[in-house]
């Protein structure tokens, strides 16, 4: 006799992180979509102000951060909800909204824990086909039975860097029945310069249905303190915080997030700097015969090499220079490599490999 758990979580393929190192060298990481300036000085000095008091259990209501984030964005603080990542959020959602034999749809390559996010409650994941690479609505549309519960949208989506704009997405939000809740996954909202794209905000103040994810792991340069955030209707608020651990955040990183929020000059600087090398990339990608860089809208970019015995091979080179980008396998793009938008110096050295070294 022994201890049973679910059957359903024999099911769930871990997620498996990037990697961060290669032997003895001294690595250059572009394989998790981190702050290439690394951190706000700010929050960084905020995290070591809070030190003497880690002693004491954090706010759990996280209230000084969601009423920065509340003003920054002109939104109600009560519709905000503090996690120990988006992905804690995904998980509650997925808890709170969908059980056994329930179906989630998600698209073909969105984020891997929207899967094992729905596969830990017992639920079903749909995994919808993508067109060119990108979300497509009117399969979503035609995936929806009468068990599902929650569609999970990355908006723009990691790895293809690819997006739906407000006119598609506002279509695929009044098409859908109101009882399916819509989680819109905002992660790298902060380095969008599209145009067309919808305002995460907006779409929760219009359909009480949505709720945006956002994250301080990114742009912030947060990863290592998981801290996100949702928005959301008060009634769907409400039932989250029934649902998350009554001290999910930790104090240094509530602290160190409300001083990010602060930091204007380091978030304007980690968006220019991203905005720039993106297009250094793509310029300068443009031309060659062995790569196809895929716009993107995030701070990575998808390489397709052709194949996956020519992925391997610019892997093999990149990672005997000490540089390691992120395998796609697990996505189902085994001939294609993301590279994450690193330093001046770190841009250099992978370009010189991808256009001369494999």
């Amino acid at each position: 006799m022994k201890p049973l758990a679910h059957s359903y979580l024999g099911e769930i393929i871990n997620y498996v992180p990037g990697k961060s190192k290669v032997g003895n060298k001294k690595a250059i990481k572009l394989s998790s979509n981190e702050n290439a300036l690394k951190t706000s000085p700010k929050a960084i000095q905020a995290y070591k102000n809070h030190v003497p008091a880690i002693f004491r259990y954090a706010d759990g209501g996280c209230t000084a951060l969601r009423e920065a984030l509340a003003k920054q964005n002109n939104i109600d603080a009560k519709k905000i909800v503090c996690g120990a990542g988006s992905d804690e959020l995904i998980a509650i959602l997925a808890y709170a909204f969908a059980g056994v034999g329930d179906e989630i749809i998600y698209s073909e390559y969105g984020f891997l824990m929207y899967p094992i996010s729905t596969k830990r409650v017992g639920a079903i994941p749909v995994k919808v086909k993508e067109k060119n690479l990108k979300t497509d609505v009117e399969a979503i549309l035609q995936a929806i039975t009468p068990k599902t519960k929650i569609i999970f949208l990355a908006n723009p989506n990691n790895p293809t860097g690819s997006y739906l704009n407000k006119a598609d997405l506002e279509d695929l939000i009044n098409k859908i029945p109101k009882n399916i809740l819509i989680a819109l996954d905002h992660a790298y909202e902060e380095f969008v310069e599209a145009k067309d794209y919808p305002s995460g905000i907006e779409l929760v103040n219009q359909h009480e249905n949505v709720v945006m994810l956002r994250t301080f792991s990114k742009i912030y340069g947060l990863a290592s303190l998981r801290i996100g955030w949702c928005y959301s209707s008060s009634n769907i608020s409400e039932i989250l915080n029934k649902v998350r651990g009554p001290f999910n955040v930790g104090g240094p990183a509530q602290a160190a997030a409300v001083a990010a929020l602060e930091d204007e000059e380091f978030f304007q600087l980690s968006k220019d700097h991203n905005s720039k090398w993106r297009k250094i990339f793509f310029d300068e990608l443009k031309g060659n015969k062995k790569i196809i860089a895929y716009p993107s809208q995030g701070n990575f970019i998808l390489l397709d090499f052709g194949s996956k015995e020519n992925s391997v091979k610019a892997n093999k080179a990149l990672l005997a220079e000490g540089i390691i980008i992120r395998e796609m396998d697990g996505y189902g793009l085994p001939h294609c490599l993301r590279l994450t938008i690193g330093t001046a110096e770190e841009n250099m050295q992978l370009l010189n490999i991808l256009q001369n070294g494999f």
